[in-house]
This record gives structure tokens, sequence and C-alpha cells, in this order.
């Protein structure tokens, strides 16, 4: 078997699932269906908005599945039309049995984190909420539980002291694309040799760190409860999106929902904020209505 043999359904939607896509396209992988979430209606005009992958897969002429129920019969049936070898998930959201069981090859999925630690929807954020000094990306075949699967491959990056949850997406996006193709290469060396995809299972740990969904009440910095470095923590796991915010009194104004997009530990700059322990310097922020700015372009603004 090659690569032009092996038929593979790839499942994804945001900017980070692109990446493997694209990789697996231009590597002359056989790419024969994407499925992605449906449109969805966005801004003022409330026009239905493609998601990245389905963007990509229509730049590159790939059929298009959307559905709205993936245990639809009629899904189902169409996504079982294509006879795929393999399915492989990035950035898509839980998969019933009946799909993630329909490869004779099985389906795997590329996770953001080192697992076991970070299952979950945002393991990218809140490895940095944590304060975590690194992170990666983990390959493994789906199973009932969600990202409990074994393991094919698992490869670490550091985070950097100040590093946002911006900067270290991309450095795992960018790393996603030789994952995949990597994972795929030797799915398909062990095919042609009969043997089992070697894999490893999690490793059984009492204190799992989880990376739930993140929802605008969790955003809000509790200046009062945390303190100085985890309010550092705390706004760069969120920057750029979807962002730490407060309501802030500046000058004598009030301000609601303010988003802060970085933060110093410190008790000296134009804005500063006590916490539970120390204090933290606002550097950037964003009041509603008004474009992001620099603290002090933002104070010189103020009456």
């Amino acid at each position: 078997m090659t690569k032009k043999d092996l038929r593979i359904v790839y499942l994804g939607t945001p900017e980070f699932a692109v990446a493997s896509l694209k990789a697996l396209v231009e590597g002359g992988y056989n790419i024969v269906a994407v499925v992605t979430m449906p449109d969805k209606p966005a801004g003022r005009g409330h026009q239905l908005q493609f998601s990245d992958v389905k963007k990509y897969a229509l730049e590159v002429g790939l059929p298009v599945l959307q559905p709205e129920k993936l245990k639809d019969e009629a899904f189902v049936e169409e996504l079982r039309s294509y006879k795929a070898d393999l399915q492989i998930v990035v950035a898509f959201r839980m998969l019933p049995e009946i799909v993630w069981a329909m490869p004779r090859l099985g389906t795997f999925n590329i996770h953001g984190s080192l697992l076991p630690h970070y299952r979950g929807a945002a393991p990218i954020n809140w490895a940095v909420i944590n304060g975590e000094k690194e992170t990666g990306l983990t390959t493994f075949m789906l199973k009932h539980e969600i990202d409990t699967g074994n393991m094919i491959l698992q490869e670490r990056i550091p985070i950097g002291e100040d590093e946002n949850v911006g900067s270290v997406h991309d450095r795992l996006m960018e790393l996603s694309k030789s994952m995949v193709l990597r994972t795929v290469d030797l799915i398909i060396d062990c095919e042609n040799k009969g043997i089992e995809v070697p894999t490893t299972p999690q490793p059984e740990i009492a204190e799992l760190r989880p990376a739930p969904k993140i929802f605008k009440e969790d955003c809000e910095i509790k200046f009062n409860e945390k303190t100085a470095q985890e309010v550092h923590n705390f706004v760069r796991g969120l920057s750029p999106y979807p962002a730490a915010w407060a309501n802030l009194t500046i000058n004598g104004q009030e301000f609601e929902n303010v988003k802060i997009y970085s933060v110093e530990v410190s008790d000296k700059g134009a804005l500063v904020v006590p916490c539970k322990e120390g204090a933290v310097s606002i550097l950037e922020l964003q009041v509603p209505g008004k474009k992001r700015m620099d603290i002090k372009s933002f104070l010189n603004g103020l009456h």
C-alpha cells in the first residue's frame, strides 16, 4: 500500500486543523472527503460563515460533509460510501462509535497536549493558565472515553515564561503538520508489514489536569483570589482569545468588561492592580467599543 492507495477521511473545523489537512494534501495523500461543522451565521449581517477547514477543502476541490448530527442515518451512509481505510480527527467534536469505528484501520486524533494530562476542549489554554513549562502534541487511536485511547506518537515543546496561548497554538499547529504525516506513514508501513501499529496505553495518573471548554464567565480575572503570578499566567493563557476580562476603576472612571491581553508581575507601572499576593501592571487592554491598545495610549486618551 502507498499513500495514494490509503483512503482517508479528515474531520476538523478551525484554523488549527487546516495545517494538518494541507500537509496531507500537499504531500500527495489520498483525502477522499472532509467532515466539518455546519455553516454558522456570523457578524452584523448574520451571513453564513464557512469553517476554516471547509474554506480550504473547497479551494482544493475536496468533497465536504457537514452533518448537524453525527448519528444521522443519511450522514452515516454517505460517510460509509467513501470507503475510508483511515479517519483523522483534528480539533473536531466528540465522535459516536458508529463513526470512529467505521474505517478498517480505525480513527486517530491529534490532541494539543501531553496526554493523559489536559484531556478536553481547551488543552493549550489550560497548560498556559496552569503555568506549565512544556506542552506538546499526542496522536492516539480513538475509543469510547474521550481523549483516552492508546498513544501512537508524542512530541514536546517548551512554553516560554511570558509566552501567550496564541504563540503556543501557532507553534503546535506548525508541529502538527509533521506529526500527522509521521503517524500516517507509520500506519502505512505497519499495514505493509502485516503488523499492528505500535501504541502505548496512557499512564494511570491519580491527579490528572483537565482542560474543559472555556466560557466567558470563566475568563473573569479575580485579582483578590489569585497571586500576581497566577494572574499573569491566567491572562497569557487566554490571550489573544478568548481574552481575560475584568471590571476596573481607572482615575475615578468605571470600566466594565475590559479585555486584558498582557500584564507583568510588578508593583510599578502606569496601571497597577493589587492581587491576593503581590501586584500586576497591566500592559495591554481593550475597553468595549474601542480598539486594543497599550496602556500608555489608553491612559493618554482618558479625560
